[in-house]
This record gives C-alpha cells, sequence and structure tokens, in this order.
C-alpha cells in the first residue's frame, strides 16, 4: 500500500476552503500536472460530480486520471476515487478550523495491484509529490481576495 499525506494552514475560513475544492475544476490552479479538466457528470461542485482530468505523465504524455466526489461534509471534509486511468487511489481533505484560519491535511491512500506493486517506490514519490502541492493551493487561496 501507498500512503502519502500532508498538511498547511490557509489564511481562509473553512468554508471558502471547502467550497473551492468541491469545485474540481480549481485542481488546474493549484496542481502543476493537470492538463486539463471539466465537469464529466453531475452538478459542480457536489457529491456525485464526476471530473474528467487529464494529467501530465511520464515524458510529458498525457494520461487519465478522471475522478468522482464520494462524499461531503460542508466544511468540514471532501473524499474522491479516480474512476479512471492507470491508477486509482482514493484521497480527501480534511479541513479544521483554527481562529480565522483553516487547517487542511490532504491524504492519498493506493492498493497496487499485480505487477503495479514492482512500481510501489516510484508510485510513493509521485503521491508524496501530489499532496505537497498542498503549498501551492495555499498560495492560491489566500493571493485571492476574501469573500
Amino acid at each position: 500500500m501507498a500512503f502519502a499525506a500532508h498538511e498547511v494552514v490557509i489564511n481562509r475560513d473553512a468554508m471558502t476552503v471547502f467550497q473551492f475544492l468541491m469545485d474540481g475544476t480549481n485542481n488546474s490552479l493549484w496542481r502543476s500536472g493537470v492538463r486539463s479538466i471539466s465537469l464529466r457528470s453531475g452538478v459542480r461542485g457536489q457529491k456525485g460530480a464526476v471530473y474528467q482530468q487529464t494529467l501530465i505523465g511520464p515524458g510529458g504524455r498525457p494520461i487519465a486520471a478522471d475522478f468522482k466526489i464520494t462524499d461531503a461534509r460542508p466544511g468540514a471534509e471532501v473524499r474522491f476515487e479516480v474512476v479512471n486511468g492507470p491508477a486509482k487511489p482514493t484521497g480527501g481533505y480534511y479541513l479544521s478550523t483554527e481562529g480565522a484560519t483553516t487547517r487542511l491535511r490532504f491524504a492519498l491512500e493506493y492498493h497496487p495491484k499485480g505487477l503495479q506493486k514492482l512500481m510501489n517506490g516510484m508510485i510513493q514519490k509521485t503521491m508524496e509529490s501530489e499532496v505537497a502541492q498542498l503549498e501551492q493551493l495555499k498560495t492560491v487561496m489566500e493571493s485571492r481576495s476574501a469573500a
């Protein structure tokens, strides 16, 4: 199994951060590997929404990484699962209010099967890189004018 998590404190309230995360099309604003993303089905920003996402893969090749929002608790949690692509991790964003700020934890989990188990080290490093991009999310969120 591969697991990675990262945490930041964002100078924004939990509902603002939650709403930003619920709209999957915002991924391209803070995740460097997103080549394209759009709503495929469901309602943008709602549980059950499926986002069609293309990432920049090894050698710059495009890879599918479509995901579905599987659970959402306003101001507290957003969970998702990758539903299309070579790897199908699950993950979540976990929010807690700390005064006027929000502590945000991003966690990913993946259970490789078959030959993918041989690539566990590379998968682990990729996941660690993904969750570390929360630093960029913090920068993006704090650079936006407060609502």
